[in-house]
This record gives structure tokens, sequence and C-alpha cells, in this order.
């Protein structure tokens, strides 16, 4: 196998505590992989991921999965995904049933699916090998509109899918509001559609807080940290406590 499978983590009852990384730096990626996440997710839809990039945080990564959140639900976008040596991919805006399928087909080799053979890091092994790392591949799917909300019971039920998460701020969009009460509503359809199946179920969270409190309520997995809230936290609060010295400096004087 040619990466750390997800798939154990899945299968357990232990709670999947993820760090979410979306500038683009491997380097970075080390650092994050040195803190022990249950597993990483590479934000290649919205981040600053580029190919070559993705193939160096994925080895950063060592024996930490690593999870990548594609850019959309298209056959070679999986694939470049996979074929880079994620652990999982996790595919956004599923909204249907067909949605659900077309990703699991795309994640899938012959003949449980269409992906194709390639990629530098699958070939490395052979044939075999990468048939072996192909059944360990993880496939998420993210809820995160209305209509997703309205059919979660049915994709969950899609036989393959191996989690889902909910994308919190694209389903506030697709309501209308941020309301947390419409929201929280629309949270707990999700996680019971994949408890009826048997299935973990993530939210996106974005800090150690939020990630405990879903953990509580029942999801498997949650975001503990992102790279772009770090780093902002970080700055704003170095450069307030610099100015509070400074004015505290000052009066003394």
């Amino acid at each position: 196998m040619l990466f750390p499978s997800l798939k154990p983590m899945l299968a357990g009852d232990g709670f999947i505590d993820l760090i979410w990384l979306s500038l683009g730096s491997a380097p970075m990626v080390a650092f994050a992989a040195h803190a022990r996440p249950a597993a990483i997710v590479l934000d290649l839809q919205h981040g600053l991921w580029e190919r070559g990039t993705v193939e160096a945080a994925i080895a950063s990564a060592g024996n930490v999965p690593v999870i990548a959140r594609c850019a959309d639900n298209t056959p070679a976008v999986i694939a470049q995904a996979l074929d880079a040596g994620a652990a999982s991919v996790l595919v956004p805006l599923i909204e249907t049933v067909d949605d659900a399928r077309r990703a699991l087909d795309a994640s899938r080799y012959p003949p449980h699916g269409s992906r194709s053979a390639g990629g530098v890091r699958p070939l490395l092994g052979g044939i075999a090998a990468m048939l072996d790392a192909g059944a360990q591949v993880a496939v998420g799917l993210m809820i995160e509109t209305v209509t997703g909300v309205e059919n979660a019971a049915a994709i969950a039920a899609q036989p393959g899918v191996d989690y889902l998460l909910i994308g919190t701020g694209d389903l506030a969009l697709s309501r209308g509001t941020s309301d947390p009460d419409v929201i929280a509503r629309d949270c707990a359809r999700v996680l019971a559609a994949a408890r009826e199946q048997g299935l973990p179920c993530g939210i996106y969270t974005g800090s150690a807080e939020a990630a405990r409190q879903a953990h509580g309520q029942g999801y498997r997995m949650a975001v503990a940290a992102s790279d772009i809230d770090l780093l902002k936290q970080g700055f704003q609060s170095a450069v307030t406590a610099a100015r509070l010295s400074t004015r505290e400096g000052a009066s003394t004087c």
C-alpha cells in the first residue's frame, strides 16, 4: 500500500479529528502531521494546491492519512487526487443519488468502477499493488446544500459510501440563512441518515472547542483546526499583544 488507509479508523468508534489545509504548502503538511491528527484534509476545491505540490504534501504527511477534498465531482479530478496517493477523496456538493454514484464510480477500479490505471505513485508497485491500494480508498461525500440534506437518506444508502461530511458554510448559503438553529436541524437530519446506514458522519467546524462539541453531539469527524484560521489568529494575537505592550510601556514613562 502506498498510503496509510483511513478505513480502519472509519470502521472503529473513535473520534477522527481533522486538520484542514488550504494554503498549498507541503512543509505546512509536515508541521500538521507532527501534531498527529487522525487525518489531514487538503482542500483542492478552494485552496491553493497544485498537482505537483499535492504529491509532495501527501509524502510529507508520513503516516497520517490524507483526505483530498476534490475540486468537483468529475472522473479526472477524482483520479488525480487518488493517483497522488490520497487515502480518501471527499467529493463536494453531493445533492442526489446520481451524484453519489458518479463519485463512487470514479473512485473505484474496474470491475467496481471506472477509475483508470495510472499515476506516478500507483504504478510504482504494479497492477496487483494498485488494486490492493484501490480497495483501501475511502470515499466521503459532502452534503452542503438544501437538496443534499433532503436526499441525505438515499445518498447514505448507496453501496460503497464510507462516510458523509457536512459543509456548514455552503449549507448556510444554500439555505439563505446562517441561523444556527436552522442549520443545526439540517445537520441533525444528515447525521441521522448516516447513522441509519452505520456510516461515520463528519462536520466542518474549524476549532478545537467546536470539534469537541460536535463529538459530543455524535459526529465521528470534525475539523479541529485550519491553516487559514490558525495563521489569522496567530498574527492578530501577536500584533494585539505587541501594541498592548507598547501602550503599557508608554504609560509607565
